[in-house]
């Protein structure tokens, strides 16, 4: 298995099966010595919940709840 120039390598098929590694799973390297481990997030919190957190605070546009509820409503 050869490291690709942007450091990606390929989990071979039978190693993500057994792991059940589908797409977007959370993985962790764990580095012992000159071994690298690659272990398997087990998360306690819902993908939506992380994406939910990850985005908090990065809104740019200032407007209160009773606006925004306005606007999707299609109140003026």
């Amino acid at each position: 298995m050869k490291i690709t120039t942007k450091g990606q390598v390929t989990i071979p098929r039978e190693v993500r099966e057994k792991l059940g590694l589908l797409p977007h799973s959370e993985v962790e390297f764990i580095v012992e010595g000159n071994t690298v481990l690659l272990k398997k997030v087990e998360s306690s919190e819902s993908r939506g919940k992380r994406v939910v957190e990850g985005l908090r605070g990065r809104a740019t546009v200032r407007m209160t709840t009773d606006e925004i509820m306005a606007l999707t409503r299609g109140e003026d």
